[in-house]
């Protein structure tokens, strides 16, 4: 335990109802136990009301729901003609609060969902007759929109649009959602319409500016929870050293992140605590609901059918179960990936245990939340991984508790995204010269020019036309290209899906996929030339290792766009052609990590273009700071490991959504060079974020580095868990070395932007 934060308890402020609200809806609500709202609800509720966008960020579980609750009910109330959308980024939240609103039992509101389980009748009854649809931004983009002329009725009397927990729309998702709103705004326009949007966010840095980027609009923030809060106890958590255990090249091994969850879970589970795990990874629900369920079967018989993993990939059906299991207690533990950190209303929980750091500070206060919401004392364990940002946590509780959460990080302008989109937007209606400004003007003047030049759009006098027959289908989700299906052997039952992009490290011939508890290992993984064909063929079994994949990377410079010169010192940021080959995997035992083979792989090269951020420094200056050009490959490599490890403390992202290439003598840089790049095509404004925040960013990485206790190098400090070369050479007080020359060369000199 490194350290306890005691969050004391907070009383509330109430408000009156105001006066446009139904008095049916008041005695609804007071039913359901709110005799009055909190002040924060009725400001953001009055601003909608008044026709004003506006955004509510505060805490979990302050309530705001009853936020856009009250302008849009209250209007389906008083204007039969009216309509409502509600849009969340999982399935799970959106058939929530469709729940609470057809609980409501109010006359004439007729609520319906229209999202990818819902079955074709219920889709049309939606189409014709519902007032306020319940779904998600992938199903208005390849859904509504494209057949906008099938809901022109819904669209033309348009009056709200809720984008909930809009926090999670960020990257490339979050890049796409915002033009999904701007071809919804058009269409709207069409028929004559300009809806209200009202958001709803966790607290984010600038939740206004984070809301106008998402609509394109001016959006007003209501920032000030007046909603009371139970009393937490948040403990910070590093896992020791294992005596005598080597990992990667020989460094220490620390007992794994997931299997101290599984031993809590399993714990507060005996306790009769409802507890939710909250992991990164869909293996990683698995593996640690698998592991609290061994263990509640030796010590605690029968309470081992009371915990569950819940995640993504799994079919409808079984998510609906596991959601009515965790709703009614039935469920005492639950090992989830985010999409419980965004999904339904549990009321009742007593502890939130986060297997690693989320990826960002506004994430740990989302999961936290989850417990106490029905006012009771809760408990919030972060649970570090060996992992340099999770060790820098671990101990700089200030990181944590005393600072902003971080700015939403999201780029409209990326050709990638605004490129299909314009398409998609296209084939809804043509586009016009009066259109471009919705969509930025500049950036979408360009990539016109080039889809005229390619083919998919057509110039003529009044505008730019679509050339296909049908609308383009776009994957808003970032991965271009259909899932690739996980197919059981000798049954052909489906088990789920996985994105094309990860499935080579994912699902690659030997992995190790666990679903519902169950292990599989890959046989085979075609993901063919036709979209259609991507499968990965599983037969059942339960080995004691798990399997992480190796990769290798090379990176060519395309242009910089950015730079800061402070001699010797060159930071820069632009374009940059990534490629990528997953060579082999490692086979590790599954309780302490601990690597027991390497496997190589045969798989094709994948090339991407992005952005990256990349700093430069001479020889001569390093050789004057004592590391001589034979330790510059260890020791670009190591802060390499640990700036992708810290950057998702200033941008929101995790390692996963970016990579990184460091070399002695880069051959266009012709010096010692370390880049850091958006891992999506296009780049997803993840390294941009790193060059604005490069000098508060690398002094963190530095910190971690000397902080850590080991003496060569651990996963805690400048390890990387997906390093494509067994992390070596790795030359941990070189990087230091290099990092402060760096770093002094940023204070002491004045910066010339280029």
């Amino acid at each position: 335990m490194t350290h306890i934060e005691r969050l004391a308890a907070r009383t509330g402020r109430c408000a009156p109802w105001p006066t446009w609200v139904p008095e049916p809806l008041v005695d609804r609500l007071g039913q359901r136990g709110i005799a009055a709202p909190w002040e924060h609800q009725v400001t953001a509720a009055e601003l909608a009301w008044s026709g004003r966008s506006v955004v509510i960020a505060t805490g979990t579980a302050s309530g705001k729901s009853l936020a856009y609750q009250l302008p849009v009910l209250s209007t389906l109330l008083s204007d039969s003609r009216s309509t409502a959308l509600y849009l969340a980024p999982t399935k799970a939240l959106a058939a929530d609060q469709l729940l609470t609103v057809r609980g409501l039992a109010l006359p004439s509101t007729r609520a319906a969902p229209y999202d990818g389980d819902t079955p074709s009748e219920e889709r049309d009854w939606a189409r014709a007759h519902a007032r306020w649809v319940f779904s998600n931004p992938d199903m208005l983009s390849r859904g509504m929109l494209p057949a906008h002329p099938r809901w022109a009725r819904f669209l033309r009397r348009l009056r709200f649009v809720v984008l909930d927990e809009c926090h999670g729309y960020r990257g490339i998702f979050g890049s796409h959602v915002a033009h999904v709103v701007r071809r919804l705004r058009r269409v709207c326009e069409h028929y004559g319409a300009a809806p209200t949007f009202v958001l709803a966010s966790a607290t984010v840095a600038d939740p206004a500016e984070l809301a106008g980027r998402l609509v394109g609009l001016p959006v007003t923030a209501v920032t000030d929870d007046t909603s009371p809060r139970g009393a937490m106890t948040f403990a910070l958590w590093e896992p020791p050293l294992l005596p005598g255990v080597a990992g990667d090249a020989g460094a220490p091994t620390r007992r794994s992140a997931p299997a101290e969850t599984a031993r809590l879970l399993a714990d507060l589970v005996v306790e009769r605590a409802r507890t939710i795990a909250f992991v990164r990874s869909r293996r990683t629900a698995e593996v640690v609901a698998l592991m609290a369920q061994r263990s509640l079967g030796e010590v605690a018989p029968g309470l081992d059918t009371r915990v569950a993993a819940y995640r993504a990939g799994y079919l409808p059906e079984e998510r609906r179960a596991l959601e009515a299991r965790l709703a009614s207690g039935d469920l005492l533990g639950v090992a989830a990936t985010n999409a419980l950190e965004l999904g339904i209303d549990i009321v009742g929980l007593d502890a939130v245990i986060l297997c690693g750091y989320p990826g960002t500070v506004a994430s740990v206060w989302q999961q936290a939340g989850r417990a106490g919401r029905a006012g009771q004392d809760a408990l919030a364990v972060l649970i570090a991984r060996d992992d340099p940002l999770d060790a820098f946590l671990a101990h700089h509780p200030e990181a944590l508790f005393g600072r902003p959460v971080e700015a939403t990080v999201l780029d409209p302008d990326n050709p990638h995204v605004l490129a299909p989109q314009l398409c998609a937007a296209a084939a809804e209606l043509p586009l016009t010269d009066a259109d471009l400004p919705i969509f930025g003007a500049e950036a979408a003047s360009a990539v016109l020019a080039d889809l005229v030049r390619d083919g998919p759009l057509r110039r003529r006098p009044t505008g730019w036309y679509w050339t296909a027959r049908y609308p383009l289908q776009v994957d808003i989700r970032g991965a271009g290209d259909e899932p690739v299906q996980l197919v059981e052997a000798g049954t052909g039952r489906i088990l789920g899906t996985v994105d094309r992009w990860a499935a080579h490290a994912a699902v690659h011939p030997g992995a190790v996929y666990l679903h519902q508890g169950r292990s599989y290992v890959v046989d085979t993984l075609d993901v063919g030339l036709d979209v259609d064909l991507g499968v990965a063929v599983l037969h059942p079994e339960t080995p004691d290792w798990t399997t992480s994949a190796r990769d290798v990377t090379e990176l060519r410079i395309v242009c910089s766009t950015r730079q800061l010169r402070a001699d010797p010192l060159t930071v820069d940021f632009g374009t940059v052609d990534v490629t990528n080959r997953v060579v082999s995997y490692l086979r590790r035992r599954l309780t302490t990590g601990e690597v027991l083979a390497e496997v190589p792989l045969d798989l094709p090269a994948r090339n991407l273009r992005t952005r990256a951020v990349w700093y430069s420094v001479t020889d001569e200056a390093l050789a004057r700071a004592g590391l001589p050009r034979e330790r510059l490959p260890g020791a670009a490599h190591a802060a390499e490991h640990a700036a992708i490890g810290l950057l998702p403390l200033f941008a929101t992202c995790d390692r996963w959504d970016i990579g990184g290439v460091s070399t002695a003598a880069h051959q266009d840089t012709g010096e010692c060079t370390v880049f850091v790049y958006d891992g999506h095509p296009g780049g997803a404004g993840f390294a941009a974020r790193g060059f604005d925040a490069v000098l508060p960013w690398l002094t963190a990485t530095r910190a971690t580095i000397e902080a850590c206790e080991c003496e060569t190098g651990c996963p805690s400090c400048v390890q990387s868990p997906k390093c494509g070369n067994g992390n070596h050479p790795l030359d941990k007080d070189g990087a230091a070395q290099l990092l402060e020359v760096v770093l002094a060369a940023l204070r002491g000199a004045a910066l010339r932007p280029r």
